[in-house]
């Protein structure tokens, strides 16, 4: 499946319908969700992703996730809402338990990206991360949004307090590489990759 990172930013993807398992998903996902289904021969499973650009404004994720449950619940026997608490402070998760639906656990992508448990044991608190989706979007989801393509002086100011730009790597691509080097460099912070493949969606999504 042709994907386009703009089109996932800003509208998402639509579910196809077909399929007993529905994984309502944020559009930063996509691509790895659609991977490990093709790859694996899960045809029970359908996707449909909410736009990613949601996460710059995350006190709307429940709402637009709740409206979305709400829509396709007809559809599917299951509906796994694959977001992490995304910065909703509980608001998600208390969502889910109301509609009865299950999500994904850990605070953020980045953490079932890297194993929530790895990720919980390192307890670090002045790294900046990027995902594959994240480092093909920088511009969409950081320059823009903060202005700094407009004022680049504002670059010390929103990251005074970090020292470092982690990719987590689903891919192993030395161009997304190459790029996320120079998203560190844009930003004043040390680099550093961690290939990660799938992480935690993996075991995740062979559960169901």
């Amino acid at each position: 499946m042709a994907l386009d990172d703009d089109a996932l930013t800003d509208h998402g993807l639509t579910a196809k319908g077909a399929g007993r398992i529905l994984l309502l998903a944020c559009g930063a996902l996509a691509r790895e969700l659609i991977d490990l289904r093709d790859a694996n021969g899960w045809d029970h499973m359908d996707l449909h992703c909410l736009p990613a650009i949601l996460h710059n404004t995350p006190d709307r994720i429940p709402d637009a996730v709740r409206a979305a449950v709400e829509k396709h619940r007809a559809g599917y026997e299951t509906i796994l809402v694959v977001y992490a608490d995304c910065g909703t402070g509980g608001m998600l998760q208390k969502a889910c338990a109301e509609l009865g639906v299950e999500m994904i656990e850990g605070p953020h992508c980045y953490s079932f990206f890297e194993g929530n448990a790895a990720f919980a044991a390192r307890e670090e608190f002045t790294a900046f991360y990027l995902t594959d989706f994240l480092v093909r979007q920088f511009d969409a989801f950081v320059t823009k949004p903060l202005g700094l393509d407009r004022h680049p002086e504002l670059r010390d100011m929103y990251f005074a307090h970090y020292e470092t730009l982690v990719y987590l790597a689903q891919t192993d691509d030395p161009e997304l590489t190459k790029k996320a080097q120079i998203c560190a460099d844009r930003l004043g912070l040390r680099f550093e990759r961690r290939f990660t493949g799938y992480g935690d969606l993996d075991p995740v999504l062979r559960a169901l």
